[in-house]
């Protein structure tokens, strides 16, 4: 199961993500969403757990949290929605 985490601090590292979700259960992959321009995080990244009971501990346990100073958003991914095939003209 695929979990949204939101609201991280700038400056959390993917191992930070992964050590905070895996007291939780098996973290089968953490995941932060950099910015393609700056290469900086964005404040928001994905957790994905071989189980789906370890996924609900870490949303009931995490969601609300308070970590570095922000208030984390925790719940289960949703899915992409595609986007519309770009021409490459404005």
């Amino acid at each position: 199961m695929k979990l949204y985490v939101g609201n991280l601090s700038f400056e959390t590292t993917e191992a930070e993500l992964r050590d905070m979700f895996s007291a939780h259960g098996e973290v089968s992959s953490a995941a932060l969403v950099m910015d393609r321009d700056t290469g900086r995080p964005r404040g928001f990244g994905f957790v994905e757990f071989a189980d789906s009971r370890s996924a609900r501990a870490a949303i009931t346990a995490l969601n609300g949290t308070i970590v570095g100073g922000r208030d984390l958003t925790v719940n289960e991914a949703k899915a992409r929605e595609p986007r519309p095939a770009s021409s490459g003209r404005w």
